[in-house]
């Protein structure tokens, strides 16, 4: 287990309120949501929604998105450890005319989330790897249950960490750089590409979910199209603001400047292409009355 010494935050990059990680993160939530198929692509009827938590929200796209595509939403709420990212969020949501009904209000999800029980009819977190280690997903599943209504949804969106990459030697070995980093700061369960996906679904049986699905979302990204280029564009970011996370982890390698470079050029190739999942897994919180007394911990 690593050692706790380290940023009160436990996301991947210390200086997560960065100009380049803030620009790299609104990307990826606009490139994620269209990949996906939209906000909630597997729910056959989100308009019966009426209450919606993000956690771990970041700069807030897929909450605010959530908002726009269904307006029968009265209530959305977007936590996030970072003061920040909750403030520009904010600011986002208030010039959308959006802020009678989506806040974002700063937490720390791993000590508690700060709502009464069953406040809400969806839970979601997408890339929660950025922040949770193995040993946390006991406790904030727990606690998705306890805030979600009977009958609600838990949606947990992970990825798969390795991308099948062509015409790309030095960005798949940064991306195996990832995956080790990964491993070694114990986001991951095994040293495998699906080390956190695998998992998913046993986890959230293991810890009182139920009625579990999944969804796979496949994302091919081919040289010279707008997909391609806005994943061009967070992989340059990515991998710059990525190095002090390397270096605490792993050997980075000595050429890392060097990969880099080429990685960007290999990008810009008209060969270029990438193939990359994610894993969408959803269910019901048990009993309310177990969660409360103990009885699933």
């Amino acid at each position: 287990m690593p050692d706790f010494k380290e940023h009160p935050s436990t996301y991947f990059v210390q200086d997560r309120e960065s100009v380049d990680e803030m620009t790299r993160l609104s990307l990826q939530d606009k490139m994620l949501t269209t990949g996906m198929g939209g906000v909630l692509p597997e729910l056959a009827d989100p308009g019966q929604l009426r209450r919606v938590l993000d956690v771990g929200c970041g700069t807030g796209g897929w909450l605010i998105e959530t908002a726009q595509t269904y307006p029968t939403i009265e209530r959305l709420v977007g936590v996030d450890i970072s003061d920040q990212m909750c403030s520009c969020s904010s600011a986002v949501a208030e010039v959308a005319h959006l802020d009678t009904r989506v806040q974002f209000q700063t937490m720390d999800a791993l000590r508690i989330l700060d709502f009464p029980d069953a406040s809400f009819d969806l839970v979601n977190q997408r890339l929660g790897f950025s922040w949770l280690r193995t040993w946390e997903w006991k406790k904030i599943l727990y606690e998705y249950q306890r805030v979600c209504r009977p009958g609600g949804i838990i949606r947990v969106t992970e990825p798969n960490i390795l991308a099948a990459y062509q015409n790309a030697p030095a960005l798949a070995k940064l991306n195996a750089l990832t995956l080790e980093a990964n491993y070694h700061a114990g986001r991951l369960f095994a040293n495998r590409s699906d080390g956190i996906t695998s998992e998913l679904p046993i986890l959230m049986a293991r810890h009182g979910c139920r009625n579990i699905q999944s969804r796979v979302h496949t994302f091919v990204y081919r040289a010279r199209t707008a997909s391609a280029l806005r994943f061009s564009e967070d992989m340059a970011l990515f991998y710059r603001v990525a190095r002090p996370y390397f270096q605490k982890w792993v050997n980075v390698p000595d050429n890392y400047d060097e990969l880099y470079q080429q990685a960007l050029v290999e990008m810009q190739s008209r060969e270029f292409a990438v193939t990359s999942t994610l894993l969408t897994v959803w269910g019901t919180p048990n009993d309310q009355s177990l969660l409360r007394q103990g009885g699933l911990r």
